[in-house]
């Protein structure tokens, strides 16, 4: 917020999906290792490794879509991939070493008197469950990745979405100014509680934006039948939760952005995420459904309620609603080709179109 709030007194542009990148990396790597890699000089080569996972994990590989040539192709797909994926891995080990590394000789100086963090939880049931060096390597790489991408793109279209639908925006900052008391600087965890509409604007947007589109691949366990189709024991598949999520069978105007319908009285007011309705799972479902779910919604509602509580918001000069481009570029998750740029401004200024050329 510190960063926003300087842009806001320089009259400089924010690249929202940037800084929210940056938050949600904070969070993630403050939860599991008790320390801020941007503090340490480690955000850079964080992020580099993050979307070199996105790019080898999400890119197309022909053995992916054609599995039964797997063993006249493997050779060849995984010739051109083997330097990349050993090179990200030797990349990710050095940092998690160092992760584990350093909490284990603060615990061995300072034993048990130190706060703990995730990490700290995992050493400490090493030996009792036998999780191994690896088995902490692999969850906490599993942290790190899904745990900041997600959050910071789903934040970065939530505020598309609103500045696209500008009256939405103004309703969202109506709402969380109302619920949050007088004079208190930041909106704080305790105050979401009442903030109904800014649940249902992150759902709608996880609806129209599922940051996992394909969320991750599925194993069959028993031969099956899906709508006349036979799944054999053993078929990797694949859910295509963004179309599921737009179907006009289970969704009214689904490619409109309502966060009314998620209302009490909308159309989708019973409908939730959690698992239990196969229209809408963004998360997944079943054993496989995320286990960051809770984490990561609070992550995103306490941050989307700072931004529209602090800050009013506008588009550069000469550029209007329906010129925001959501475009979007495949991979792991999905991103918006290009970036969102708006200019902040501390609360209860006066509306403005403010020129790149001054600033």
């Amino acid at each position: 917020m510190a960063k926003i709030r300087e842009a806001a007194a320089a009259s400089t542009a924010v690249d929202i999906g940037e800084m929210m990148s940056t938050f949600a990396n904070d969070v993630v790597s403050h939860a599991v290792s008790g320390k801020f890699f941007r503090v340490e000089g480690r955000n850079k080569l964080f992020r580099e490794l993050v979307n070199t996972n996105s790019v080898l994990l999400g890119g197309f590989n022909l053995e992916d879509c054609f599995p039964s040539l797997a063993h006249s192709l493997g050779f060849l797909t995984r010739w051109f991939m083997c330097d990349k994926v050993h090179e990200a891995h030797k990349r990710w080990d050095e940092l998690l070493e160092k992760i584990i590394g350093d909490h284990e000789r603060r615990k061995s100086m300072h034993g048990q008197d130190q706060e703990s963090d995730f990490t700290d939880v995992l050493l400490s049931v090493q030996q009792e469950y036998g999780i191994t060096r690896d088995h902490i390597k692999a969850i906490l790489m599993d942290m790190f990745g899904a745990g900041t991408d997600t959050s910071s793109l789903v934040l970065e279209l939530a505020m598309a979405e609103l500045m696209r639908n500008p009256w939405l925006m103004t309703k969202l900052q109506g709402e969380v100014r109302r619920h949050t008391p007088e004079g208190q600087e930041t909106v704080e965890e305790e105050n979401l509680a009442t903030m109904a509409y800014l649940r249902a604007v992150v759902k709608e947007t996880l609806r129209l934006h599922p940051p996992a589109p394909l969320l991750v691949p599925h194993l069959s366990m028993a031969d099956c039948v899906v709508d006349g189709y036979t799944i054999p024991s053993g078929t990797r598949v694949m859910v295509n939760a963004w179309a599921i999520s737009r179907d006009p069978e289970s969704w009214e105007d689904p490619e409109e952005f309502m966060p009314e319908r998620f209302m009490d009285g909308g159309s989708a007011a019973a409908t939730d995420f959690k698992g239990n309705d196969f229209q809408f799972v963004p998360f997944g479902a079943g054993r496989r459904i995320c286990p960051g779910l809770n984490f990561g919604m609070a992550t995103v509602e306490i941050m989307l309620a700072n931004l529209v509580y602090c800050f009013d918001w506008q588009l550069p000069n000469g550029m209007e609603a329906k010129d925001i481009d959501l475009t979007e570029v495949f991979g792991v998750t999905v991103r918006p080709k290009e970036k969102l740029m708006l200019f902040p401004k501390p609360r209860g200024g006066h509306s403005m179109q403010i020129d790149e050329s001054d600033t």
